[in-house]
């Protein structure tokens, strides 16, 4: 079995403090295409921000992560049943499962076997949604700054599951009856101390650090400060990339 990757676990606080959250437009066409509302199933949950809204119309939420860090930020709420264990080997009982929702973090797993992981605790129809979201846009000069800090600066610093994401998922594995998902955006404003934190989110950040030493955005600092302009907080849009399919 592939070994797991634990990137987030030093830097939950922040994680949680600065990640964008789903919008609830994906939400809303998962709903439209689940059949029961029993049992969700979100893997690599994470600090718990999509358990958390499945925990809204399901009667009972399963998260999973590696990380116990990262649990131990997670939102809590009663019908959530938080577990670290790997995607690729949970205690959730066979065949219960209605919605599995990986927002993400499928392209750290096992492909081979998380799908043999799905097919045990799925309901036969059960919706299994993936999705990811590529590099924030700002405007025009921010995005310029962005552009040289991901593929310039960090980009070398990423491990190779990042390929996926760039991709939008589009060349994973996903061996279920598909269904076209709509295009979707996340949206949020930020502060210019806001974005520096999110960036130092990132875990191609983080293991320029541990690389080289020091910190790679302060390269970039002066530069975000010239081009940002002078309004408090700007417009971000992080597009979203989405794969749904129904296992059969």
């Amino acid at each position: 079995m592939k070994e797991a990757i634990d990137n987030f676990s030093q830097n939950s606080a922040n994680y949680a403090l600065f990640r964008p959250e789903s919008p609830a437009e994906i939400f809303y066409f998962l709903y439209d295409h689940v059949d029961n509302f029993d049992s969700a199933w979100d893997c690599g949950t994470g600090n718990g921000q999509v358990a958390n809204t499945l925990a809204t119309r399901f009667k009972t939420v399963y998260g999973t992560d590696i990380s116990a860090t990262q649990l131990q930020h997670a939102q809590k709420r009663e019908n959530i049943l938080y577990k670290q264990e790997r995607a690729e080997a949970t205690s959730i009982p066979e065949h219960s499962i209605d919605l599995i929702t990986i927002a993400q973090a499928i392209h750290w797993f096992d492909f081979d076997n998380f799908y043999k992981e799905v097919s045990r605790v799925a309901h036969p129809g059960a919706l299994i949604a993936a999705w990811t979201y590529t590099t924030l846009q700002l405007t025009p000069a921010v995005n310029e700054v962005i552009g040289h800090f991901y593929w310039d600066i960090t980009r070398p610093y990423w491990d190779k599951e990042r390929e996926l994401v760039d991709t939008g998922y589009s060349t994973i594995p996903f061996p279920f009856e598909e269904i076209k998902a709509p295009e979707f955006n996340i949206v949020k404003r930020y502060t210019l101390s806001q974005l520096i934190g999110y960036l130092r989110t990132w875990s191609g950040v983080k293991h320029y650090m541990e690389k080289e030493q020091k910190d790679p955005v302060a390269l970039i600092v002066d530069d975000l400060k010239k081009t940002w302009g002078d309004e408090e907080t700007i417009e971000v849009t992080w597009p979203v990339h989405m794969r749904v399919g129904r296992v059969v």
